[in-house]
């Protein structure tokens, strides 16, 4: 894609886009435990209608959020429409090659909050895939709710 830096999404208009379009979540580092972001943003998610599909090799075959958890996103029964990421930056490019190797694409992936790897991003771009870095799903689907999302 030529305009890839098109796909950095860092406004307000595309973040609404983003959770207008999308319905599921994959949750790549999902975690079980309530106190843990990884456990509690998808939560608010799925409270707030969007399905969850939660990724921890750790936790495989453990029901989260109304779904069981699977080992990898090769793993996952369908699509999801936003791959949201709770892991190191330092992984995120091998995360990427992950990603472009499904046999289906996301719309968006969503590097959480403190979360930022420009390759990563950058490669995920490129192959037309929407890309969020360091930002948190729940405060800015909370914060744009009071906006009309």
């Amino acid at each position: 894609m030529s305009d890839w830096r098109a796909l950095l999404v860092d406004d307000d208009d595309g973040l609404i886009a983003i959770f207008r379009e999308s319905k599921t979540v994959a949750v790549l580092g999902a975690k079980i435990s309530t106190s843990e972001p990884a456990y509690y943003v998808p939560a608010y998610l799925h409270s707030r209608g969007y399905r969850i599909r939660p990724v921890n090799p750790r936790f495989a075959g453990r029901p989260v959020h109304d779904a069981e958890t699977v080992a990898a996103l090769r793993d996952l029964g369908e699509p999801a429409d936003v791959i949201e990421i709770f892991r190191r930056p330092e992984y995120l490019p091998g995360h990427a090659d992950e990603i472009l190797a499904l046999s289906w694409r996301p719309k968006t992936v969503w590097f959480q909050l403190g979360i930022r790897n420009d390759e990563a991003a950058e490669k995920l771009a490129r192959a037309g895939i929407r890309v969020v870095q360091d930002r948190c799903m729940m405060p800015e689907h909370r914060r744009l709710t009071s906006k009309g999302l």
